[in-house]
């Protein structure tokens, strides 16, 4: 016989902030501006796609020598 019961619910947190974009990056700090004024005009679905894509984005950038 299977089990019928649900299970809890799942709780989804808010993302962590808004990404800082990396010194000297024209296309990440254009990005945060964008996302700025988006959050000022409460756009926030704009301030989420701005986040996303500077994240994406800082994958493309050279990783650092440690």
């Amino acid at each position: 016989m299977t089990n019928k019961t649900m299970s809890e619910p799942v709780h989804l947190a808010l993302p962590d902030g808004s990404p800082a974009p990396p010194p000297g990056c024209k296309v990440c700090g254009a990005l945060a501006a964008e996302g700025e004024r988006a959050q000022a005009a409460g756009d926030l679905s704009k301030v989420s796609d701005c986040n996303g894509e500077i994240r994406e984005h800082k994958n493309a950038h050279p990783r650092r020598q440690r």
